[in-house]
């Protein structure tokens, strides 16, 4: 099931290879660029002066490819606007007599359609209603990603989920996948929350650079920091970080720093197996009821 791009951030060679889609897309194995190809772009950033901004970071689709009818669940097409002006698009499907809903922020490419299969399991397994969204510049949503523009995204996100009359604002978990992670972490940095669910969490944009290119002194080119480590030391809700032993694009190391660096009520399971974008296959119903499982110690915690 296809939740998640498979390009990893900031890897160099594979920003000037194929466009790499959504690893369920039949063209889900991007060709890689030679280490020679990486020197260069290296030494050409370093030349110019220029930072690595986000066209090394986001990778976003404007094409719908498939949407939660397809699936088999009803849901509401949602158009809100952001505090700077922003027209952002996002599915909500309600669960009848769910009293929990997951605010769902994705990954770093494509759009919400490729997530489109993992609303349903999501929604039924985990009794929530689910509310996924497309960051500015993704999809259907207005506007061009950055950093900061992702952190305004969530806050609007959030704004209109607690605007409305069926969502009980006190039972609503922020559910981030890789990139996801860090916008989710923000946001429950400052913002209370029924609980967070961090899955294949990096520890920051950074430390991903380094991970995958030890050798080039990456670091200072780049101006997204999206610094995961700093924002869960502000999370007060109970955090549940999930990462696959097998991930071949966040390193589970960086999983584990991001779980030890949380101050508050946190827990940690690791999907043996699992790489970064199979979570739901190879964790199966195990996946699922640690989750569950996760959310109702947090909802009776509030009793």
């Amino acid at each position: 099931m296809g939740l998640r791009y498979a390009r990893p951030m900031i890897t160099l060679d594979e920003t000037v290879s194929t466009h790499r889609p959504c690893e369920s897309h039949p063209a889900a194995r991007g060709t890689y660029r030679s280490t020679n190809v990486v020197v260069l772009l290296f030494a050409a950033l370093l030349i110019t002066g220029c930072p690595m901004d986000e066209k090394f970071i986001f990778f976003p689709s404007a094409e719908i490819e498939s949407t939660p009818k397809n699936f088999g669940v009803d849901y509401a097409d949602v158009y809100f606007t952001t505090a700077d002006g922003v027209k952002l698009n996002g599915w909500l499907a309600l669960k009848p007599g769910a009293q929990t809903t997951l605010l769902w922020f994705h990954g770093n490419g494509g759009n919400i359609s490729h997530r489109a299969r993992g609303l349903k399991p999501l929604r039924d397994r985990l009794d929530a209603n689910v509310f996924m969204i497309d960051y500015r510049g993704y999809g259907r949503s207005e506007g061009s990603a950055s950093e900061k523009g992702t952190y305004e995204d969530a806050e609007a996100a959030l704004s209109y989920l607690t605007g409305r009359s069926d969502i009980d604002s006190k039972r609503i978990v922020f559910f981030g996948q890789s990139l996801g992670s860090a916008v989710a972490a923000d946001l429950a940095g400052r913002h209370d929350c029924l609980a967070i669910i961090l899955e294949a969490p990096f520890a920051s944009i950074p430390a991903m650079a380094k991970a995958i290119y030890p050798w080039l002194p990456v670091g200072a080119l780049i101006r997204t920091r999206y610094d995961v480590i700093e924002k869960v030391k502000k999370i007060k809700a109970p955090l549940l970080v999930v990462h696959g032993d097998k991930d071949d694009i966040v390193p589970f190391e960086q999983g584990r720093r991001v779980f030890d660096a949380a101050t508050g009520p946190k827990e940690f399971h690791a999907l043996g197996g699992a790489h970064h974008n199979d979570t739901f296959e190879v964790g199966g119903d195990a996946y699922f009821q640690v989750m569950r499982d996760f959310i109702e110690r947090a909802g009776n915690s509030r009793k």
